[in-house]
């Protein structure tokens, strides 16, 4: 029996798929690419000694989802498969909706066909929209302010009225915040194809020479410094969570929304600084007007982690950014084969 897991090459994916095969489970990944690079699978297998199965497709060819399922006898889903930056999806949002809604819709289908009714949803702490306060437990209303949190509330009630429809099912909807950091061996971090979407990668290639200044989007929210605060977590922390996450479908039935986070804020300019420390840069920034679509302050509480999964996360500011320094100061192109 194996662990699918979509979108297995990708930053998250690939970290988690590590995270499964110590904990003794097969992998089998598919993947298109699109973020990512093939690269990833010698490096996993590198890592932990075992290569995962590999498909390079995409999820809205549902004849090679198929193929995966028939080839493979697969006991759960890892669903991570998306396109995930905030402010691309407000420039393409019909791209966004086709992708991440279809490409689930299809993923859903062959997995009832081939009765696999265990999925942990790769979600996200948008949903929660522009929360009321904070932390952010589970039970706040639910909205969004981008079409890339759309997406991810629309497949997360998707996946509610799958199992209201079939009550085998067991989903787990982890929306998760901020995931930084890498790898401990550096041969694992965050390579975006192109200009990165998310912060730390951003200020690695300022540290490191390849751009200029840092962009800071907005100084004037009612933040510590004016600045977005954002609860940041460690991407292995978080791929534990998702091991954890399978563990419990694998025994339960019914639906679960669960925040993975530190429950701790940290503001741009902090983070900026925490990375200064860590690789010995300065790092130069300038402040831009707003992003279409960005909260002031957005941070989890996570008791309902801990006392549903047993998990919480390990790894504090300073090491996050120690890592994503290391990965980056080992791989100054990226993963690029």
């Amino acid at each position: 029996m194996s662990i699918l897991v979509t979108g297995g090459t990708g930053f998250i994916g690939s970290h988690t798929t590590v995270e499964l095969i110590n904990a003794g489970y097969d992998v089998v990944i598919i993947d298109n690419l699109v973020n990512s690079c093939k690269g990833v699978i010698d490096r996993i297998e590198k890592i932990t000694g075992k290569r995962p199965r590999f498909y390079e497709n995409d999820l809205l060819d549902k004849a090679a989802v198929e193929k995966v399922f028939e080839e493979n006898e697969i006991e759960a889903v890892i669903h991570f498969a998306g396109l995930k930056a905030v402010g691309e999806s407000v420039t393409i949002p019909l791209t966004y909706y086709h992708n991440n809604l279809t490409g689930t819709l299809i993923l859903c289908e062959v997995m009832k066909a081939h009765n696999c009714k265990k999925i942990v949803f790769s979600s996200s702490a948008t949903v929660y929209g522009d929360p009321h306060k904070v932390p952010i437990t589970e039970d706040f209303p639910l909205s969004t302010t981008n079409p890339y949190g759309s997406t991810k509330l629309m497949i997360e009630r998707i996946l509610s009225d799958v199992f209201v429809s079939d009550t085998d099912w067991s989903i787990m909807l982890l929306r998760y915040f901020n995931p930084i950091g890498a790898h401990k061996s550096g041969l694992l971090g965050e390579t975006p194809n192109g200009i990165p979407n998310n912060l730390v990668p951003y200020i690695a290639q300022v540290a490191t020479g390849k751009r200029e200044f840092l962009r800071v989007w907005g100084n004037d929210y009612n933040t510590v410094d004016g600045t977005g605060v954002r609860d940041y977590i460690h991407v292995v922390d978080l791929a534990l969570g998702h091991i954890k996450a399978v563990e419990y479908v694998l025994k339960n039935k019914g639906v679960e929304a669960v925040n993975l986070g530190t429950g701790h804020g940290y503001s741009v300019l902090q983070v900026k600084d925490a990375f200064a420390k860590a690789s010995g840069k300065e790092i130069p920034f300038k402040i831009m007007p707003r992003r279409p679509g960005d909260i002031a302050t957005c941070y989890a509480d996570t008791t309902k982690a801990k006392k549903l999964l047993g998990w919480s996360a390990q790894y504090g500011i300073d090491e996050m950014c120690q890592d994503s320094w290391y990965f980056q100061q080992q791989n100054p192109d990226g993963i690029t084969e």
